[in-house]
């Protein structure tokens, strides 16, 4: 089992507690330590959340070593996203930042300091999954809520905003060259050792197929797809593509004859079907598009074949602005904390405010007021909702009949909906919290990377409402020595 906390620290550190944090510094760093801080000395919060954090983080038995301690991973994970660090400047910030290393209980002398590898944060900081990172961040909201007002009603909103993937901007020609870059290294790889393979000069092959896509694109664009020039171009890179194919599958059973006990090259060869099968695919969809003029449908296009979960969406915002990513539910209480989110795979809006209400409804017992934009409204959403929430606001598309009105133009709708655009500052916020565009790759990554960026960003509110608490106290402090 991994330490929760190294009990023994080194010789000339802080205690953690004791740690000064800067109270006017306008960087976003130190309210998240701030808050930090204070779940290391709140004995009750501290026991919730680090009961949570042991029962997900067990100690790696493969390698036979305990690791980082959690109150190491709480840390660098809440940091990485505070600051919307990759890995290279999280290693010089765990090394060399010295408010960080006191809050770790690292001296700042000696000769023998502790140090951080750039590995060694990776395989950590991705230990924390999303279900347990939620369920400490509403530990977070809740004791922000105790700590500006004890046990008041909430009114809640609830929005999406898209997460972006960190993906290029996909076309037909791009996503057929990713597809043959791909299969020429993996089976460059796999079939290189092997005598009379033919794929001793895949690097060749991979020039050469470039070379073909690059003036494919180049003469295709616009209108160029039409005019018998980047036709030819086109041709020409399918040619390559097909020869590519039929390479392939020739090469496929040499594999077979070697040793497939290793799960390396197993795992190489699966790699590998899955590419030649989107190379195919994309064989097809460039030839209907490009030669034969044919309109391809939505559900045929794949936007990512590295993060095949990527979505195309358009949500008609000004300068007709396409995203590529997911779309992220979020809901947040008047103080800012957010208290619940949804990662939106296929579903769109209208699908998922009465699900989505009915997870806040069973978490949150002092809920006053939900409110929602008209993406979520549907007649059924509202039938079902009225009747569990006090008060919901969720404007009707289209015209309204009388009651519809009359509801509509009360004066406790009108407060709600005007009190709604809260949550888009709120959004612009957490984007700057690394939840702009994910870096990680895999869709668990890209949970488990927007539940941390959610804790940064409640930690950050309740950072800010604790220092504010300091400044207060170091005031009455210099006023009651002026009057002594």
């Amino acid at each position: 089992m991994r330490k929760r906390f190294e009990v023994q620290l080194e010789f000339g550190a802080t205690p953690i507690d004791k740690v000064k944090i800067p109270t006017k510094s306008r960087d976003e760093l130190p309210p998240v330590l701030r808050a930090l801080q204070y779940i290391y000395s709140d004995s009750s919060l501290n026991n919730k959340v680090f009961s949570l954090l042991e029962q997900q983080v067990q100690t790696n038995k493969r390698m036979g070593r305990p690791g980082m301690s959690l109150w190491e991973i709480l840390i660098f994970a809440c940091v990485r996203l505070t600051l919307d660090a990759d890995y290279d400047r999280l290693e010089h910030i765990a090394n060399y930042d010295s408010l960080v290393r006191a809050l770790l209980g690292i001296s700042r002398f000696g000769d023998n300091l502790k140090r951080y590898p750039r590995q060694t944060l990776v395989d950590n900081v991705g230990l924390v999954d999303e279900e347990t990172i939620t369920r400490i961040y509403q530990m977070v909201a809740d004791t922000g809520h105790q700590l500006v007002k004890k046990n008041e009603k909430l009114n809640i909103k609830v929005d999406t905003y898209v997460l972006e993937t960190n993906v290029h901007f996909p076309t037909d020609l791009n996503l057929l060259w990713d597809a043959g870059r791909k299969c020429i290294e993996i089976a460059g790889d796999l079939y290189n050792a092997l005598p009379g393979s033919g794929w001793r000069k895949s690097e060749y092959l991979k020039k050469q197929l470039k070379a073909s896509f690059r003036n494919a694109a180049k003469l295709s664009v616009g209108a160029g797809r039409l005019k018998p020039k980047g036709q030819n171009a086109v041709l020409d890179y399918l040619s390559r593509a097909e020869k590519l194919s039929k390479k392939l599958d020739e090469s496929q059973n040499l594999f077979q004859l070697q040793n497939t006990n290793d799960l390396l090259q197993l795992s190489k060869l699966i790699e590998l079907q899955y590419f030649t099968d989107h190379l195919r695919k994309h064989i097809n969809l460039v030839r209907r598009r490009i030669i034969l003029d044919e309109k391809i449908p939505h559900q045929e296009k794949v936007f990512s074949l590295f993060e095949p979960y990527t979505r195309w969406i358009k949500k008609g915002k000004a300068g007709n602005k396409v995203e590529l990513g997911l779309p992220l539910a979020v809901s947040t209480s008047q103080y800012g904390f957010i208290l619940n989110h949804k990662i939106l795979e296929k579903e769109q809006d209208v699908d998922i405010a009465v699900t989505i209400s009915k997870e806040l409804l069973s978490t949150w017992a002092n809920i006053d007021s939900i409110s929602f934009d008209k993406g979520f409204w549907s007649p059924k959403n509202f039938k079902e909702l009225k009747a569990s929430v006090k008060n919901l606001v969720i404007p009707k598309k289209g015209r309204l009949n009388k009651s519809e009105y009359q509801r509509e133009h009360s004066s406790s709708f009108k407060v709600l909906r005007r009190q709604h655009a809260m949550i888009e500052s709120d959004i612009n916020c957490l984007e700057h919290h690394g939840l702009n565009r994910c870096p990680d790759k895999g869709l668990p990554n890209f949970k488990n990377y927007t539940s941390i960026g959610i804790l940064a960003y409640n930690l950050h509110k309740l950072g800010n409402i604790l220092l504010a608490q300091d400044r207060l106290e170091i005031e009455k402090n210099k006023s009651y020595r002026k009057s002594a």
